[in-house]
């Protein structure tokens, strides 16, 4: 399995997910891909990269002007069958690379693992989340979804590669990729056994923009070959999201956690996906606009490096 990372400046940034990448009990297997702005951005040597099948630089050049221009470049530098995208602040668990790896060898086009909070303790986090990953959230049952955590999925390498010019923009929303598998007939599968805890954004100033830019990349993707007619239908029904989204997610934690969330949890929820909401609805109306050149700041913003969480080496219980 080849692991993309991308990181927009040097080793440091990407140092802690690669330290549990390096942890994986079947590293031998894996190939790290590094997408970075030179091919000298990162000294690859030393015990961080000792063990691994391969380990290569891709030079991209400002990686942070367009994330999933940079993945995509790291799909198609790849050697291996399976590709899995890793982020720098979501921390993949003991098992995780096998369990995907296992899975693999089945049908599936795709395999996502579960996801749990790497800082938990604060309310703000909680509902950064609910709103990203509660369809995902630990803990889960292997299932056939229809879409996948994005940017922390899986994927056999040779269908990615099936869309050609068009991978960027499939990877700008990759619920828009996993729905569009589906309409092809490729199946997706939700691996529990593999499992990253993400840090999320912990400020309600940061989450706000951050939710704002998520809606309308969205909408704007998911909008891009509709009539003007449509698009405006969609947006004048953006305010009933919120109440919809809240619906689910309240459905899903029910389902699967048994302790209390941190106080403050619900109404942050509330702001976030009102925030949410509204950048759908400029997506419908506008399309992405400034937003699609924005994607680094929220990829690699300080909101998260700057928690001093320390990545979890071990799986939390």
């Amino acid at each position: 399995m080849s692991v993309v990372v991308i990181t927009p400046d040097h080793h440091e940034t990407i140092s802690a997910v690669l330290r549990h990448v390096h942890a994986q009990s079947v590293k031998e297997q894996l190939e790290i891909v590094i997408v970075a702005p030179a091919p000298d951005a990162l000294p690859l040597h030393g015990p961080a990269f000792n063990g691994f099948h391969g380990v290569r630089v891709v030079p991209f050049g400002a990686v942070a002007s367009s994330t999933a221009a940079a993945r995509a470049a790291g799909v198609r530098a790849a050697r291996a069958p399976i590709v899995a995208f890793v982020e720098d602040h979501s921390f993949p668990q003991p098992g995780w690379a096998a369990a995907l790896i296992a899975a693999h060898r089945g049908l599936w086009a795709a395999v996502g693992p579960a996801i749990g909070n790497a800082n938990p303790c604060n309310a703000v986090s909680w509902a950064n989340l609910l709103i990203e990953y509660s369809p995902w959230m630990e803990p889960a049952a292997a299932a056939p979804v229809e879409h996948l955590p994005g940017h922390n999925s899986s994927y056999k390498r040779k269908i990615l590669l099936g869309y050609g010019a068009t991978l960027e923009t499939m990877l700008e929303s990759e619920s828009i990729l996993h729905w569009d598998l589906r309409a092809k007939g490729f199946d997706l599968l939700l691996e529990p056994a593999a499992l990253a805890l993400h840090v999320n954004f912990t400020t309600i100033t940061a989450s706000a923009r951050l939710r704002f830019h998520g809606g309308r990349m969205f909408a704007a993707a998911r909008a891009r070959r509709w009539s003007s007619g449509r698009r405006i239908a969609y947006a004048a029904a953006a305010p009933l999201i919120p109440l919809v989204r809240l619906r689910r997610i309240l459905a899903q934690i029910r389902r699967r956690r048994n302790s209390p969330l941190p106080a403050n949890t619900f109404p942050a929820l509330a702001l976030l996906l009102g925030c949410d909401a509204a950048g759908e609805m400029a997506g419908y109306l506008l399309g992405a606009g400034a937003e699609a050149q924005r994607g680094g700041e929220f990829e690699f913003h300080g909101d998260r490096r700057a928690l001093g969480v320390a990545p979890h080496e071990g799986r939390r219980r």
